[in-house]
């Protein structure tokens, strides 16, 4: 004999939600994912993740900035 219980649909209802949650969170991850691998490869156009000082040192062996400003800058950059 079979007895209708309400919106039963083959599920103990507290744990009816574990799926959709467990889809989120599997999106979120992948999301996430791309996000920091965006964020943390270098693409080629120039924006590698340089210090100030190794900028500093290169302006000065290219002639851009003289000896008097390339101290001057390093004091700042180490204050």
């Amino acid at each position: 004999m079979m007895y209708y219980y309400g919106n039963y649909d083959g599920g103990f209802f507290p744990f009816h939600f574990l799926g959709f949650i467990g889809m989120l969170a599997f999106w979120a991850l992948v999301i996430a994912g791309i996000v920091w691998l965006v964020r943390n490869t270098n693409t080629g156009n120039g924006t590698s993740r340089e210090s100030a000082l190794d900028i500093l040192k290169t302006r000065y062996a290219k002639g851009e900035i003289t000896r008097e400003q390339f101290e001057s800058m390093k004091k700042d950059i180490h204050a």
